[in-house]
């Protein structure tokens, strides 16, 4: 028992002196609660929504005093006329919009009934089901309200309209994020072994001996990588509108230049992964852990951006499939032009520019 205890003792300081196997026992149970616990949450709060009221009654003022109180929207804007709604859903300044008819205080007044419109930007069905549920609460409660003064039943009717996805299908949201997804990782894993691997089989030396110029040596790497990227984007473009009903509704031109400026981002990131890596397991390992949360976590994908934390909500704006992910939704759902993802093309040749100059600045023409 004596030699047992020693050797349990000596094992726990072999564990208390190693700092990255510390790290993996408490803090990532740590950061796992913290995220999904409190960053990362499937409610929706301060969803930005615009009202249009054309009514302009005390009924209609005392009910947008409710839904601005409320923490699940943010009223963006009082609009004048339902005709600048549509500029508002395409550049994604809001995600509903409530609109009271001229005829709303009287109908009230005379019937005891009264109806409101709700359009919901449906492209993410989820979310536009959960808002629309919100305000529907909100007005239950204040229909019951409206009985209690006034002594008789009083019914305001919630009519609901879900743009660009009526059916509330599941594909509309599902593909941007899986095409993010599979590209971001695709890229970065095929990519972080490409210079590190050489390293570890020798040949390297030869690449360095040899009259071809560093950026050279990257371009061929990148090359193969970047064909076989933009080919399972076409893969996944075809079988998205082949089974699941999901055509690009813009511009096929446009969507496959961004797709093919994300996916030089992402080989960007991997070739930076692999000039940093010594063995192809981290550099592998570094590409999947490193990309498959931020991307899964950080894009909107799984979780609404609005609802994390700020420090979360600026860490987002690192992440490059965050700014891809809009771009497939605005131009494959929604139809738009260049004109409404102008700024996240150019974030992203932004990202693209830094990644690569900064590998080309470490790739090592020495040997160490």
């Amino acid at each position: 028992m004596r030699q047992l205890i020693t050797f349990i003792r000596k094992e726990f300081l072999h564990v208390l002196r190693d700092r990255k196997t510390l790290l993996m026992l408490f803090g990532l149970p740590i950061a796992q609660i913290v995220l999904f616990g409190f960053a990362l949450s499937n409610e929706i709060k301060n969803s930005r929504i615009a009202v249009v009221d054309y009514s302009k009654d005390p009924t209609t003022t005392r009910l947008i005093s409710k839904i601005a109180a409320s923490d699940y929207f943010d009223i963006q804007r009082s609009l004048a006329s339902a005709d600048q709604l549509h500029t508002a859903f395409k550049k994604g300044d809001i995600k509903m919009a409530v609109i009271f008819p001229a005829s709303f205080g009287d109908d009230l007044t005379h019937t005891g009934k009264a109806t409101m419109q709700v359009i919901a930007d449906a492209s993410d069905p989820n979310q536009a089901t959960t808002i629309t549920n919100y305000l529907s609460q909100i007005v239950t409660d204040y229909n019951t309200e409206l009985a209690k003064d006034a002594g008789q039943p009083m019914q305001i009717n919630p009519e609901t309209q879900m743009m660009y996805n009526p059916e509330l299908r599941g594909a509309p949201n599902f593909v941007p994020g899986v095409m993010a997804l599979v590209l971001m990782l695709v890229c970065t894993m095929m990519t972080s072994v490409a210079i590190v691997k050489e390293k570890e089989l020798g040949t390297m030396e030869i690449l360095l001996v040899s009259p071809f110029k560093p950026v050279y040596i990257i371009i061929s790497k990148l090359a193969p990588n970047l064909l076989i990227s933009v080919l399972n984007l076409f893969i996944i473009l075809f079988l998205s509108w082949l089974f699941l009903d999901l055509p690009v509704k813009g511009s096929l031109v446009l969507l496959v230049t961004c797709s093919i400026l994300f996916i030089l981002t992402s080989l960007s990131i991997g070739l930076l992964l692999s000039i940093n890596a010594r063995t192809q397991q981290a550099a592998m390992m570094g590409s999947l852990m490193g990309m498959m949360l931020p991307t899964l976590l950080l894009t909107g994908f799984l979780f609404p951006i609005e609802n994390m934390p700020l420090a979360l909500q600026l860490l987002s704006n690192l992440v490059p499939s965050r700014w891809y992910f809009i771009i497939v939704k605005r131009v494959m759902l929604k139809g738009l032009g260049i004109t409404a993802i102008w700024r996240e093309m150019l974030i992203l040749t932004g990202m693209c520019i830094l990644l690569f100059t900064i590998s080309l600045k470490k790739f090592k023409i020495r040997l160490q």
